[in-house]
C-alpha cells in the first residue's frame, strides 16, 4: 500500500527520535542549502509518502533504527506502491532523489548508515524539451496582453511582468518577488535578481523592459514603499503568479496560442530566440541562471527541431 499520501508533515508517521531528526534536516536544507519554501515543501511531501508507507509496511512507526534495517527489497516495494498508485517516472525519480540526499545527511550526522539505497536505480525520466513560442506569438501576446484588463494601471502592470519574462527571462516567482526599490531608473541598463539557491545574477536590461515597468510604476494607483513589493494585485496586495497565470490562459484563448503557452514558455523563448539568433550558450547559462550548462543544452535541441522543420519546408531534397 503506498500510505496516506496526502500527508505534508514527515514527523506524522515516525518515532521520536526520527521526527527530531527530521526537524534538523529541514533546518539544515533551510537554513545551509538555503532551499527555497516551494522544494522544502516538495521534499516533506516525499519523505512524508514514504515514511507513511513505510509505517503500514513494517506494521509500526518508523524509528532510527528501522531505516538503518531496511534492505534494497523495502525500498522497491516503496517504489512498486508509487508506480501502482499512478505516479510517473519523473515524480519517481524525484522521490529517490530526495531520499538519497536524507540518508546521505543522516549519515554525515552518525545518525543512520545504510547502503541499500545506493542499490536503487530510479526510472530515467522522460527528455522534455523546453517549450517555447515562436517570435511572432511572443511578439502578438506583448502586444495584446493590456487588452485583456478593463483597467488600464492592471493592463500596464501585466505587460511589464511579460516584458521581464521575455525581455530578461526571468522566472515568474523571480520577477514577482521584484521590489519597488528593484524597479529601472531611467539610463539603468541591468538589473539584478535573486534565483534559485538565492543567487544573485546580473542581466541586460532592454529600454522596452525598462520603460513597461516605469509605465506601469506610474500608473499603479497603490503606493510603492521601496521595500515592498514592485508588482500588485487590484486590491493593493502583493500579486501572485496565479493573476499571470490567468492572463497568459487567456491570450492563449484570444490569439490561438498553443495549449504549452504558459508564462514559463516566455522565459524559454527568451533563452531559444537568443541562441537562434546566434547567442552563446555559456552566456545564456549565466542570464538564465542555471547551475548546470547541460540544463542550458536543452536549448541546443529546440533550436535543432525549428532548424530541421525550415529545412523539410523548403530544402529542394527535403521535398520528393
Amino acid at each position: 500500500m503506498a500510505g496516506p499520501a496526502g500527508l505534508t508533515d514527515p514527523g506524522a508517521a515516525c518515532a521520536a527520535d526520527l521526527r527530531d531528526a527530521l526537524a534538523d534536516w529541514t533546518a539544515w536544507l533551510e537554513q545551509q542549502k538555503r532551499s527555497s519554501p516551494h522544494t522544502l515543501a516538495a521534499y516533506r511531501s516525499d519523505l512524508s509518502a514514504f515514511l507513511g508507507f513505510l509505517a503500514e509496511h513494517l506494521g509500526q512507526r518508523p524509528a532510527l533504527d528501522d531505516l538503518a534495517r531496511l534492505r534494497p527489497a523495502d525500498f522497491r516495494a516503496w517504489l512498486t506502491a508509487r508506480a501502482r498508485a499512478g505516479l510517473g517516472r519523473r515524480s519517481q525519480a524525484r522521490a529517490l532523489s530526495v531520499l538519497r540526499g536524507f540518508f546521505r545527511w543522516l549519515q554525515r550526522e552518525g545518525l543512520v548508515e545504510n547502503p541499500a539505497i545506493g542499490s536503487l536505480r530510479a526510472p530515467r525520466p522522460p527528455a522534455s524539451l523546453p517549450r517555447a513560442l515562436t517570435a511572432d506569438e511572443a511578439a502578438r501576446s506583448l502586444d495584446s496582453v493590456a487588452e485583456l484588463s478593463d483597467d488600464d494601471w492592471v493592463g500596464k502592470r501585466d505587460l511589464a511582468v511579460l516584458m521581464l519574462l521575455y525581455g530578461c527571462g526571468l522566472r515568474i516567482g523571480e520577477a514577482l518577488s521584484l521590489t519597488a526599490a528593484q524597479a529601472p531608473q531611467p539610463g539603468q541598463d541591468a538589473l539584478t535578481v535573486v534565483g534559485k539557491g538565492r543567487k544573485e545574477r546580473s542581466l541586460p536590461l532592454l529600454p522596452a523592459v525598462s520603460e513597461a515597468v516605469r509605465a506601469y510604476v506610474s500608473a499603479c494607483p497603490f503606493p510603492l514603499p521601496p521595500g515592498g513589493p514592485l508588482f500588485l494585485g487590484k486590491r493593493g496586495g502583493a500579486l501572485g503568479p496565479r493573476r499571470i497565470q490567468e492572463k497568459v490562459r487567456a491570450l492563449r484563448l484570444l490569439l490561438g496560442l498553443p495549449e504549452d503557452a504558459t508564462p514559463h514558455a516566455l522565459r524559454h523563448s527568451f533563452a531559444t530566440h537568443l541562441l537562434a539568433a546566434g547567442g552563446d550558450l555559456r552566456a545564456i547559462q549565466e542570464l538564465l541562471g542555471h547551475a548546470s550548462l547541460s540544463t542550458t543544452q536543452r536549448y541546443t535541441a529546440v533550436d535543432s527541431a525549428r532548424l530541421l522543420g525550415v529545412y523539410d519546408a523548403a530544402h529542394p531534397r527535403a521535398r520528393g
